[in-house]
């Protein structure tokens, strides 16, 4: 299945979905393995160090320091990884609500981590983006 190009209709169909959870960013060293308590959402390794996305509760029982919890707004619109301007467009009108986002592709949809406390607003200007087109 060949995912969608086109922006207007990426815009049109990428039906927001807020996940259940709080998620938080943790750097461990990168000769350091993932704690076993960690279930990670994401992994990505840097020179600095590995980034694990985890639930927030996972990084509390493994005691690893973290930042930015957020929460989880899934676009469900199978979007084409060299599909031009999605994202751009999406987080051009959260920042202009000033909301930060942390955005992330994967094979089928695109992910975007919103401040805990944005996030209803953050889904808000999504489907008002969504409605328009």
């Amino acid at each position: 299945m060949t995912g969608e190009r086109d922006l207007n209709a990426l815009l049109r169909l990428m039906k927001p979905e807020l996940r259940p959870g709080t998620f938080v960013f943790c750097t461990i060293a990168a000769d350091e393995t993932i704690p076993a308590a960690v279930d990670p959402l994401l992994i990505f390794r840097e020179p600095e160090g590995t980034t694990v996305v985890a639930p927030l509760e996972d990084a509390e029982r493994a005691g690893l320091r973290y930042e930015f919890a957020s929460r989880l707004i899934t676009l469900t619109v199978h979007s084409a990884l060299d599909a031009v301007g999605f994202l751009a467009a999406i987080t051009a009108r959260l920042a202009d609500a000033g909301i930060s986002v942390n955005a992330v592709s994967a094979f089928h949809h695109d992910h975007l981590f919103v401040p805990v406390d944005r996030a209803d607003e953050a889904i808000a200007v999504l489907r008002e983006i969504s409605a328009a087109k």
